[in-house]
C-alpha cells in the first residue's frame, strides 16, 4: 500500500477551499481528500432521460412527483417581480415541438440575466398542471444546451452541510479523485472479485462519483453493496471462530420430564424441537450461543424456562435479562409460581426494588446459598434471577451463573449483552426475538448464533380480525372504542410521532438541487401528516370524556412511563395512546382493540408485532389500520398485513418489498458518510447477500491467522472501529 500522502492530505489544500468551506466540510466529517472520495452521493439525477412536454404531461397522473429532463427553447423574456417582502418570482415560457410550459423561479433574480428568447436549455425538475391545467415547472435546474457539447447524463447529488453547494462538491470530488487516483488500495482478494464478478475499487469509486452510464453505476453499487455485506459477515465469521469457548457449565442431567409434567398444557411440536436443540447445546463440547426466534404468542418464554430448569437442576443459576420493568414483572408473575413447584426460588431485580430487598436478593445470589439436592425439590437460595438493566451494575454478583437468557435481544447493545455474560465464566447464552426473519437470511442475520425456530402457534390462539380504513371512519372508531369499554375491554391507539412538529411539516426546500429520481433510499412522497401521541390523547379525552385515557412514549421518564403502563395493565385506564414503545413486551389479555394511525409509516414486521399485543385473552380482538395514503407501495404493504397472519410469511413479503438489508444491517460497520448500510439496505437480491456471507466464511476459514489478506483484515478492523476515512 502506498504512503497515502494525497489520501491523507487536508481538504484545505483543495482549490477554492478557504476557512469557511473547510469548516463546512469538517462539520460533515470530511477532513482529508480520502474522506471526500469516501463520501458517496446520496442519490443520482438521470438528466439524460430526455422527455417531451407531451410525454411529461401524460405521465403526471401516474407519477406526479417524478423529476423530468426536457430540452426547451425560451419563448419569452423573463418577467421579474417582488410578490411580498422577502419573496420574488421570475417566470417565462419555454417550448419544444410538442407543446409549451411556464417556468417559474422563486427568489432567484439572477435567472432573468441568463434566460433570453431563443436560448436552448436542458431543464430538470418537477412539472405540474394544477393551475388551470397549464403545464408548469418550478425552480428547475438548467444547463445551456448545444448539440456539439454533450451534457453529463447522470449527475450525483451529495449530502450537504452549512453553505456547501452541489457544484462545489462536484469540483472538490473531481480534484480529490484526480489527486488520489494512484493511492486507491484494493483490499478484496482477487479470487473474490473474479468469482463474484465485481469491478475494482478504483472503478467503483470513479463510477460512484462520475458514472459514465447506468450500467457503470449499477456495477459500482453492486461492488459497494458486496463490500458492506462482506466485511460485516467476515467480522461475524471470524468472531464466531475466535469466541467459541469450551462448555464450562456442562449439563449432565438432561431429564426434564418433571418440568414438562408440571405444565398445564403440552408443548407444540416446534417447542419440543427447540428444547431438544437447546438441551443438546448445553450438554455439548462448547458453550451454547443460540437465538430462539418465535412469532408473537408462539411460546418462547416456556422454552426459555425449560432451559433455565435444566441449568438449575444441574447446579447452576440462570439470569433472565429483559428491557423493561413491565416485562420483568410479567415474566416474574408467570415463572415464579411455575418454578416454585420444584422448590426453585425466583427473584425480581429492577430499579424499583427497595434497597433492603435488593441487598437480600444480592445475598441470595452468592454460592453460600446455593445447595444442590439429589432429588428434584430444587435449590436453596435463588436459582432464577429476572431483571432489567439493574442486573448489569457492578455490585450484582451472580455466583455459579451457568445460563443467561436475553429477551428482546435487539433492545440491548453489544456492551450490555457482554456485561451480563461477564458475570459468568463462559456460560451458556440464549437470546430471544419475536421478530420473524426469512429462513434464507437466518444465518446471515445472526452470524455465529445457532438458530431455533418456533414456527407454529399454540392451539386455541384466536385470530385477530384486521381492517384497513381511512380517517373518515374516525367517528365509527370512537363508537367502537366505547363499545369495547362498555364490555370491560381496553384499547391501544398507536401513533408514529410523539409530538407535532409544524415547522418540519411546513418547511419546503427552495434548493433546486434538492431532488433526485434515482434515490438510493426508498421515499414515499405521498405522505399524509403524522398523527402525534400527545396531541391525539388530548383530543381523544375531549371526544371520550367518560373514559380514562392516557399516553406513553419513549421520551417520557422511566418512572412516569412505568406508572402509566401499570395503570393500563391493571385495568384502571380504558385507552392507551402510545408510540411503538408498546410494540413488544406488553401482555394485557383484556386489551381487545388496537388502532394504528398513519399505518403506512410502519413496516410489515412492525405492524405484525403490534397486532400481537391484542388477542391474548379469550375475547374477540380487532386490529384497525388507519391511512389516508394513496401510495400504491404503502397500500400493498397494508394489504399484506390484512391478509396474512403468519409472521414468517409476512417476513418473506417484507423481504420482497424492502430487501434483505433491513434484516442484516444491525452492526457498527459502516461506510464513511453513511449512517447504516444505506446501499445494502436496498438490496433485494437474497442470493447475492448469501453469496457475500459464504465468501466471507470461506475467507475466514482459509485465512484464520490473517496472513494471506492483511489489507482485508486491516480494512475490517478499521471499519469496525468507525475509522473508514483513515484508510485508502
Amino acid at each position: 500500500m502506498m504512503n497515502g500522502q494525497q489520501w491523507n492530505c487536508s481538504v484545505a489544500e483543495l482549490s477554492g477551499v478557504g476557512q469557511a468551506r473547510r469548516e463546512a466540510l469538517e462539520k460533515a466529517g470530511i477532513r482529508t481528500l480520502g474522506d471526500l472520495v469516501s463520501c458517496y452521493p446520496r442519490a443520482y439525477q438521470n438528466r439524460g432521460d430526455i422527455r417531451t412536454l407531451a410525454e411529461i404531461r401524460a405521465s403526471l397522473e401516474t407519477a406526479p412527483n417524478t423529476p423530468y429532463a426536457a430540452i426547451l427553447t425560451v419563448a419569452s423574456e423573463p418577467q421579474y417581480r417582488v410578490i411580498r417582502r422577502g419573496m420574488s418570482i421570475t417566470k417565462f415560457r419555454a417550448f419544444d415541438d410538442t407543446g409549451s410550459c411556464e417556468i417559474l423561479y422563486f427568489n432567484a433574480p439572477y435567472v432573468k440575466d441568463n434566460m433570453h428568447t431563443g436560448a436552448v436549455f436542458r431543464f430538470f425538475g418537477r412539472f405540474s398542471a394544477e393551475f388551470k391545467n397549464r403545464l408548469q415547472c418550478t425552480n428547475p435546474i438548467y444547463e445551456a444546451y448545444t448539440e456539439d457539447k454533450p451534457l453529463r447524463e447522470i449527475v450525483p447529488v451529495y449530502p450537504l452541510t452549512g453553505n456547501l453547494k452541489q457544484n462545489q462538491m462536484y469540483r472538490y470530488t473531481d480534484e480529490a479523485l484526480r489527486r488520489c487516483a494512484g493511492e486507491i488500495t484494493e483490499y478484496l482478494p482477487t479470487e473474490v472479485l473474479q468469482g463474484v464478478g465485481l469491478p475494482s475499487r478504483t472503478f467503483m469509486l470513479g463510477a460512484l462519483h462520475r458514472p459514465a452510464s447506468m450500467e457503470h453505476l449499477e456495477a459500482a453499487k453492486r461492488r459497494l453493496v458486496f463490500e458492506e455485506l462482506f466485511i460485516r459477515f467476515l467480522a461475524m465469521a471470524h468472531n464466531n471462530a475466535v469466541y467459541k469457548v469450551p462448555n464450562s457449565s456442562p449439563i449432565r442431567n438432561t431429564d426434564a420430564s418433571g418440568f414438562l409434567a408440571g405444565l398445564p398444557y403440552a408443548l407444540t411440536g416446534a417447542q419440543k424441537r427447540c428444547v431438544t436443540e437447546i438441551a443438546a447445546d448445553m450438554a455439548g463440547a462448547y458453550a451454547m450461543n443460540r437465538i430462539l426466534i418465535g412469532d408473537v404468542g408462539s411460546g418462547k418464554t416456556i422454552v426459555a424456562a425449560y432451559a433455565a430448569y435444566l441449568a438449575i437442576q444441574n447446579g447452576y443459576r440462570c439470569a433472565l435479562l429483559v428491557p423493561t420493568e413491565i416485562l420483568a414483572n410479567q415474566h416474574y408473575a408467570d415463572l415464579e409460581p411455575l418454578f416454585a413447584k420444584f422448590g426453585i426460588r425466583c427473584a425480581l431485580l429492577t430499579g424499583s426494588v427497595p434497597k433492603k430487598q435488593r441487598s437480600a436478593i444480592l445475598e441470595g445470589l452468592c454460592d453460600d446459598n446455593l445447595t444442590i439436592r439429589t432429588d428434584e425439590t430444587g435449590v436453596n437460595g435463588i436459582g432464577l434471577i429476572i431483571g432489567t438493566h439493574a442486573l448489569l451494575t457492578e455490585d450484582v454478583r451472580i455466583d455459579s451463573l451457568g445460563l443467561v437468557i436475553i429477551d428482546e435481544q435487539h433492545r440491548f447493545g453489544v456492551m450490555q449483552r457482554a456485561a451480563i455474560l461477564d458475570k459468568g465464566r463462559d456460560c451458556h447464552c440464549l437470546v430471544m426475538s419475536a421478530t420473524p426473519i426469512p429462513r434464507t437470511l437466518s444465518l446471515v442475520a445472526y452470524g455465529g448464533l445457532d438458530v431455533s425456530r418456533i414456527d407454529e402457534l399454540p392451539k386455541g390462539r384466536q385470530r385477530v380480525d384486521t381492517f384497513v380504513v381511512d380517517s373518515t371512519y374516525h367517528e365509527r372508531m370512537l363508537g367502537f372504542i366505547r363499545k369495547q369499554a362498555a364490555e370491560g375491554h381496553q384499547t391501544y391507539i398507536v401513533c408514529p410521532a410523539v409530538e407535532e412538529n409544524p415547522e418540519k411539516s411546513e418547511k419546503q426546500s427552495n434548493d433546486p438541487d434538492d431532488m433526485s429520481n434515482l434515490s438510493l433510499y426508498d421515499e414515499d412522497s405521498d405522505t399524509p401528516a403524522l398523527k402525534a401521541a400527545v396531541e391525539y390523547a388530548k383530543t381523544l379525552s375531549e371526544e371520550l370524556p367518560e373514559l380514562e385515557i392516557g399516553f406513553v412514549h419513549g421520551k417520557m421518564k422511566a418512572a412516569e412511563k412505568e406508572s402509566v403502563m401499570n395503570r393500563f395493565c391493571s385495568g384502571e385506564m380504558q385507552v392507551l395512546v402510545s408510540t411503538t414503545v408498546i410494540e413488544v413486551g406488553v401482555n394485557v389479555p383484556n386489551a381487545t382493540l388496537m388502532i394504528v394511525e398513519n399505518a403506512e409509516r410502519f413496516g410489515l414486521s412492525q405492524l405484525h408485532q403490534l397486532r400481537g399485543r391484542v388477542g391474548r385473552g379469550s375475547a374477540k380482538s380487532y386490529f384497525i389500520l388507519v391511512t389516508d395514503s394513496r401510495n400504491e407501495d404503502s397500500m400493498e404493504r397494508l394489504r399484506v398485513i390484512k391478509q396474512n397472519y403468519d409472521g414468517y410469511a409476512i417476513a418473506e413479503y417484507d423481504l420482497m418489498l424492502r430487501g434483505p438489508g433491513d434484516f442484516v444491517d444491525k452492526t457498527g460497520t459502516r461506510q464513511h458518510g453513511e449512517d447504516r448500510f444505506r446501499l445494502a439496505a436496498g438490496c433485494r437480491d437474497v442470493e447475492f447477500v448469501e453469496l457475500a456471507a459464504r465468501e466471507a466464511k470461506r475467507i475466514a476459514d482459509t485465512d484464520s491467522e490473517k496472513k494471506r489478506y492483511p489489507l482485508l483484515w486491516q480494512r475490517m478492523e478499521n471499519l469496525l472501529q468507525g475509522g473508514s476515512h483513515t484508510m485508502n
